[in-house]
């Protein structure tokens, strides 16, 4: 089943952009199923996502919500990201492709 993404960062441009970039490639790579947006941190509520993807340091703006985030150190760690997602999809209950 198709999973809905979205990539936040705190104006909704430069990071969040580059890092939509990053995942899109990591997606299309192992064929996940998840559809990505990008949007400006204060704009998360008009969204219903499965998961957020942000940079670890504003990881912290979701404690106690219920979403699952995914918090990103090294916007270059593509394999992190795939290793995230993977974790991801798991406790979706999602069959993956190895």
């Amino acid at each position: 089943m198709m999973k809905k993404g979205l990539v936040v960062c705190r104006t909704g441009m430069g990071s969040s952009m580059m890092l939509c970039i990053k995942l899109n490639s990591v997606i299309e790579k192992n064929h996940f199923p998840l559809e990505l947006e990008h949007d400006v941190l204060s704009g998360v509520g008009m969204h219903r996502p499965d998961v957020v993807i942000i940079m670890n340091d504003l990881a912290e703006e979701f404690e106690g919500k219920d979403v699952y985030v995914i918090g990103i150190k090294d916007i270059m760690d593509t394999k992190y990201m795939e290793q995230e997602l993977r974790k991801f999809f798991e406790k979706c209950g999602e069959k993956l492709i190895k």
